[in-house]
């Protein structure tokens, strides 16, 4: 037993502590949620040392649906982020919650992916759930909670970004999905404790394979050598999925016909001659420097011109800008 907690007892103060605990959740908003609450995930209560209470933010109901954990590195290459955002826009908009950490990386991009897709998604703390981390992830939060997704959290409110308590959180993350995605990972990435309580937890891991020169395709390559299950596209999750699982989501997911095209006079004509030109030259998995555009579209187009074109595939989101004015294609 912890010291503090030894105290508490000693001293009678464990109610008016609880108490007072109670209060602070009320003031951000959140609920708490024992164990033995029927709105508790019945999937984290399978785990052997599940969370005894859990401060909730935003949409109860999504903790009882079945989701996929998409989890990875905090430093992925335009391929990894690509890959998460792609893969968790699908899953989500074929009826999967999507789980993840919100750090850096990997676990924002299935996070938004999610969003893109207008679906549900469930961001695990590994702080108190009134603490954002990292800072600039302050809007995906607020963007989570807006489309009826949810915040959770096992620490107690205003915990602060403590090492220790992100690899605390992972058992949480995997607990929660009926599987776990990895999408890019080094030898000695979180993302490794992830995997491992997934196993423990008897849940499915699925890995999307990655450049063996980069050092983030150790995880994700290592992994299906074990036996994960390699994934290139969401069907590939799918069809791993129990049946009782697929039964499931088919009933709270109505089947939608396919939307009728749009009458057009140009169909095929949604970007200029100088877009295409420039898409012809980017990738999805590798980034492209503005210099390098420039210097091979030299006799073609003038800087200004190759200038607008990118501006304008931005808009569109064809083309994403990443810092030191790299550019990739979008997935």
């Amino acid at each position: 037993m912890q010291a503090v907690s030894a105290q508490s007892i000693a001293t009678g103060k464990s109610l008016e502590l609880a108490l007072q605990e109670c209060a602070k959740a009320d003031e951000c908003s959140a609920r708490i949620l024992c164990m033995d609450d029927p709105e508790y995930p019945a999937h984290l209560r399978e785990i052997y040392d599940p969370p005894i209470v859990l401060f909730v933010r935003g949409n109860i109901a999504a903790l009882s649906q079945p989701g996929i954990a998409v989890v990875g590195t905090r430093h992925p290459t335009p391929y990894g982020t690509g890959m998460s955002e792609r893969l968790s826009t699908d899953l989500a908009a074929h009826g999967l919650v999507i789980i993840s950490g919100m750090a850096r990386g990997v676990d924002t991009a299935a996070h938004r992916g999610a969003i893109a897709a207008k679906g549900k998604t469930i961001a695990v703390f590994g702080t108190g759930i009134d603490v954002f981390y990292p800072k600039e992830n302050t809007r995906l939060a607020e963007q989570i909670l807006a489309l009826g997704g949810t915040l959770i959290s096992e620490f107690p409110i205003g915990t602060f970004a403590a090492p220790q308590n992100f690899p605390i959180r992972n058992r949480i993350i995997s607990g929660m999905s009926v599987g776990v995605l990895v999408v890019e990972a080094a030898e000695y990435s979180g993302t490794r404790i992830t995997a491992r309580c997934a196993l423990e937890q008897n849940r499915d891991v699925y890995a999307v394979p990655g450049n063996v020169t980069n050092k983030n395709s150790w995880g994700p390559n290592t992994l299906i050598k074990q036996g994960a299950k390699l994934v290139a596209t969401w069907e590939d999750v799918w069809e791993e999925l129990p049946t009782d699982v697929q039964v499931a989501i088919a009933s709270r997911t109505p089947a939608e016909s396919p939307e009728a095209a749009t009458a057009s006079l140009f169909p095929d004509e949604t970007t200029s001659p100088h877009e295409r030109r420039i898409l012809s030259l980017l990738k999805t998995d590798e980034a492209t420097h503005i210099d390098e555009l420039v210097e091979r579209l030299e006799p073609e187009l003038s800087s200004s011109e190759i200038f607008a074109a990118l501006f304008e595939l931005e808009l569109s989101g064809k083309v994403k800008q990443l810092p030191g004015k790299n550019f990739v294609k979008s997935f």
